[in-house]
């Protein structure tokens, strides 16, 4: 079975003189185990593709499926649940709470699907020592650098059993050796069953997917399997 499936899917928005195609006509399967990057310019309909593929938003056309489920067909509970289960996000803009800790911030996902606090906070931490930050596990996002509320994030995205990560450009906030670090935990939760697609301008992390994908102007251009970086800079241009 495949984990993510999404059939000729458009994205509009706006109408008139106005109307942005920001996706159009896109398909794409991701199956278990499968690294897929999504490179392309500003403005070419990465994030676009992100957000369908995890649900929050809806296509203007076609159909987005997850683990056999068509997102278009839930309603709001259903699809909360799916989110919450199936699915790790890690978001440009981290989104993480200000108020909670580094493991409140990453248990939080688990103890909204029912978790026991207790087995959330075991899990949780488990996350962040998959991220190497089980130090500071007890801070604020804003006693933190940058580059410690991505790794962060990026535990609360890994917690649990999430069948599907979605990650925006997960290394944009840190330095390459801790990139590096990243894109490993994101090719061993792959390795172990998971379903990754990941945008990224960085062809080097590019180089760690199965796939690379690019768009321009809302469409799939090229596709192919782990091209090399000669062929993926050619690509993004």
């Amino acid at each position: 079975m495949t984990i993510l499936e999404m059939r000729e899917v458009s994205r509009d928005h706006g109408t008139g003189a106005g109307l942005v195609h920001a996706l159009r006509e896109v398909t794409l399967v991701v199956g278990p185990g499968k690294f897929v990057a999504v490179m392309g310019p500003s403005g070419s309909g990465k994030s676009t593709l992100l957000t369908l593929a995890g649900g929050l938003d809806a296509p203007t056309r076609g159909s987005v499926t997850v683990e056999g489920a068509d997102l278009g067909s839930l309603s709001a509970t259903a699809l909360s649940a799916v989110r919450r289960r199936s699915i790790g996000y890690v978001f440009q803009d981290l989104n993480l709470i200000p108020g909670l800790t580094a493991v409140e911030n990453v248990m939080l996902p688990r103890e909204l699907d029912g978790v026991a606090t207790r087995k959330a906070r075991a899990q949780a931490r488990v996350a962040l020592e998959e991220v190497g930050l089980t130090d500071l596990a007890d801070r604020f996002p804003d006693e933190m650098s940058g580059g410690q509320q991505q790794r962060i994030a990026i535990a609360r995205a890994l917690v649990g059993d999430r069948r599907l990560v979605l990650a925006d450009e997960p290394t944009g906030a840190l330095d390459s050796q801790t990139g590096d670090d990243v894109m490993r935990l994101l090719r061993a939760r792959c390795d172990a069953g998971a379903a990754c697609l990941m945008v990224t301008h960085d062809a080097r992390h590019a180089a760690w997917a199965d796939r690379v994908i690019f768009l321009r102007d809302g469409f799939i251009v090229d596709a192919g399997s782990r091209p090399g970086p000669e062929t993926l800079l050619e690509g993004a241009r």
